[in-house]
């Protein structure tokens, strides 16, 4: 989900939810565009405010090539933004400039494994080593792994084999429409009074949107 459609789909989140909600977190892409903005931090602020969401339940996606070409700009703000609750996830992780030097600076809670090292993981002794050395890289800085682009059993079960904690892809859930997702939201919302939320929303366990 993209920042910009975050402020809009929010209030509706908020008006689908009330009291104690199981509701894991809400998955938002934040652009190079986006993270140049000063007021980036005081925008997600305000919309946090004024919709009452709890911090704890936004998660911001930054692609790591990204993360690589703005990361002295990105870490004040995202340094603010964590000591709030908000957690951070690094996209298309491997895929960028892959120094590892920023997972010790950069307040990053989640790595996200590209699908072009899933995709083969289950036949080609390269991309498993691979994935099996970045599940044991974050769990030794303690951090969590989703894989993404699962579309097998056998991709799922290899993951699960080796300890990465979410998944996402077609395997799970077919890509969910904006219109979709408010429906989901608010009927769920009125019918469960949110304790069935995250089957909709939980975007690195069920599927991805």
């Amino acid at each position: 989900m993209a920042l910009g459609y975050y402020e809009k789909l929010v209030p509706k989140c908020s008006l689908g939810c009330s009291g104690d909600s199981d509701l894991s977190h809400i998955a938002v892409n934040v652009s190079g565009r986006e993270l140049e903005r000063e007021d980036l931090v005081d925008k997600i602020v305000t919309i946090l405010k004024e919709t009452g969401l709890p911090p704890k339940w936004l998660e911001l996606e930054i692609t790591e090539s990204v993360v690589m070409k703005g990361a002295g700009a990105a870490i004040p703000k995202f340094r603010r933004l964590r000591e709030m609750g908000i957690k951070f996830a690094i996209d298309d992780f491997g895929t960028g400039y892959s120094s590892l030097n920023y997972l010790k600076s950069f307040p990053v809670d989640i790595l996200k494994i590209d699908r072009c090292f899933i995709h083969d993981v289950v036949s080609n002794p390269d991309d498993a080593a691979i994935i099996k050395g970045i599940i044991a890289l974050a769990h030794s800085l303690r951090l969590k792994v989703v894989a993404e682009g699962v579309e097998t059993q056998a991709q799922e079960e290899f993951l699960k084999a080796h300890q990465c904690d979410r998944f996402q892809g077609f395997y799970l859930s077919e890509p969910l429409s904006a219109a979709e997702i408010e429906q989901a939201i608010l009927s769920w919302g009125r019918e469960k009074g949110c304790s069935s939320l995250s089957k909709i929303y939980l975007f690195h366990s069920k599927g991805t949107a």
